[in-house]
């Protein structure tokens, strides 16, 4: 009776371990497009190239744990449908949104409930680990992205200087631009350090997990991947920027710029193990090997019957839940994103009142590094005032990350200081009310300029960043739109000139942009243009 039972047993396992299979298949396919925009970043940038590793070293994690795995297997848990459930409708969420970090979660989530349908919490408390691993090999979202490059940036550059200085080098830092007199080094958003930032917490997490030691020096040696990463890539621009003073601009294109990246992810990496053989001598007298191994699990077994047909139950629910989700998923995802018509920038009027016009353009890399649909660069002058600068940049879809880029983030990369900056609101002249901007005071030198921005968010006007994320999020579900728009207005702030004088400059100018602007961005719901002439003048900036 009791080798009937053992028999039963290794049977429920191997179906379970089939239909678990099945499962996964089905979850991928589900998530295929999620995926698809996964693996498309990780070929793409060059910061997220590691990605390909992580599902190899989960799978190895697993595979080193098989044991306790299958003695592992629990009943099965009622909570993993629901929380497939939850995932798919996740996933429903970021497909429509355009919010692939959300996709890209879910199908993490999805995977905790299989787990729970296949063996219950005591089969997810021995592959919790693992599957966590999964979450660094997904990728930031753009807008958070770039924020934490400029950051980086600056944090980089203000630390590389100052290393160059214990050289007895003179140097000078403008933003992100490193001015060494005869040569200029400028760090790039390639050399913000995201690049080794993002593996070295892949690396420290495993390392944390590897690393028998109290709980607070795992979790210190987890966290110290951000100063440890931000220290060498110091380094790295203070050692380019010094080879740059005495040998010339070839040293930073030459075998050093082919190579560094990997020299400073291993000396990163190097920098790692030994904080972790300083931290293990400091509460334990085992050698460094002796401490840093893969951890012994143990299975946790429990006393129930796999025999009733009703523990199959949960995980055919889950695939049936998984191929349900899968093809809702697509349909929704393969619906047609409504784009607006509009008047192209090319139409833009040279002449707004007693303002003149005179056009400028962007390069080619900046353009394509902007992923701008339409724009609009012009400087245009006042028989007496000083010139306003405007800046419109339009998208006409946000959904494979194509955004504005935040002047907050831009400015202080260009070499400009922010001296002041609030949110306040002018008068939204045209529509009456008002309309919210950020308003900046920024120093070069001895050049200041005054700021005027906003977003537009189907005609919404809005200032803060986060704010206008959201609305992307919902207008994206609700109205299937995603279009958007950056308008930037700058004018010089002459010395000793009062900033109210450059405050009334440039509402003076809005007061003649406004109207027209509602021309080429489209308001929030509106029928499809045929013409410009047809459009009514209900300004909403």
């Amino acid at each position: 009776m009791l080798a009937h039972e053992q028999a039963s047993d290794r049977g429920y396992l191997r179906f379970a371990g089939i239909l678990a299979g099945i499962c996964l298949l089905a979850a991928i396919a589900a998530f295929s497009t999620s995926l698809t925009e996964l693996v498309g970043r990780w070929v793409k940038q060059e910061e997220y190239g590691h990605g390909f590793l992580i599902p190899a070293l989960t799978a190895w994690l697993l595979w080193t744990r098989r044991g306790a795995i299958l003695e592992s297997m629990g009943r099965p848990s009622w909570l993993g449908p629901i929380v497939v459930a939850g995932a798919l409708v996740l996933h429903m969420i970021g497909e429509l949104s355009a919010m692939f970090l959300f996709s890209q979660l879910a199908f993490i989530v999805a995977l905790i409930g299989i787990l729970l349908c296949a063996g219950g919490f005591a089969l997810l408390r021995i592959t919790a680990v693992p599957v966590a691993f999964l979450v660094f090999a997904i990728p930031l979202p753009y807008f958070l992205e770039s924020v934490l490059t400029w950051r980086l940036q600056i944090v980089s550059s203000e630390l590389g200087t100052y290393f160059i200085r214990l050289f007895g080098i003179p140097v000078f830092l403008e933003g992100n631009i490193i001015d060494l007199g005869n040569y200029k080094v400028q760090v790039v958003e390639a050399c913000s350090g995201l690049r080794y930032l993002y593996p070295l917490l892949g690396l420290s997490f495993l390392a944390a997990y590897f690393f028998q030691a109290p709980l607070w020096q795992r979790a210190l040696v987890f966290l110290s991947a951000v100063p440890i990463t931000i220290l060498m890539n110091s380094l790295r621009i203070a050692a380019v920027g010094v080879m740059v003073n005495y040998w010339g601009s070839g040293m930073a294109e030459g075998m050093m710029h082919l190579f560094e990246g990997w020299i400073v992810f291993l000396m990163c990496a190097a920098l790692l193990l030994a904080e972790i053989y300083v931290l293990s001598r400091l509460t334990s007298d085992n050698t460094f090997y002796q401490v840093f191994g893969l951890p012994e699990v143990a299975p946790v077994r429990q006393k129930w019957s796999p025999h009733s047909q009703r523990a199959k139950a949960p995980l055919a629910t889950c695939l049936v839940l998984l191929v349900a989700g899968g093809l809702s998923v697509q349909f929704l995802s393969g619906r047609q994103e409504q784009v607006p018509d509009r008047a192209r920038f090319a139409e833009f009027p040279s002449r707004l009142g007693d303002w003149s016009g005179t056009l400028s353009s962007l390069t080619p890399a900046v353009e394509q590094g902007l992923g701008v649909d339409d724009y609009i660069l012009s400087d245009y002058d006042h028989p007496h005032r000083d010139p306003v600068n405007l800046y419109v940049a339009y998208y006409a879809s946000q959904r494979k990350g194509a955004s504005p880029h935040s002047p907050i983030v831009c400015m202080p990369g260009g070499g400009w200081q922010i001296i002041q900056f609030n949110r306040t609101a002018v008068p939204n002249y045209g529509a009456g009310g008002e309309s919210p901007i950020n308003r900046a005071v920024i120093e070069r030198g001895r050049i200041k300029q005054l700021v005027y921005y906003w977003f537009v968010q189907r005609g919404r006007p809005v200032a803060n960043e986060y704010w206008s994320k959201w609305y992307l999020f919902t207008d994206a579900i609700f109205k299937n739109r995603t279009d958007g728009a950056l308008v930037r207005l700058t004018t010089p702030l002459a010395p000793g000139e009062p900033e109210q004088e450059a405050d009334a400059r440039l509402q003076s100018f809005l007061r003649e942009l406004n109207p027209r602007l509602t021309e080429f961005l489209p308001p929030p719901s509106e029928p499809k243009i045929q013409s410009v002439s047809n459009r009514l003048p209900d300004a909403r900036l």
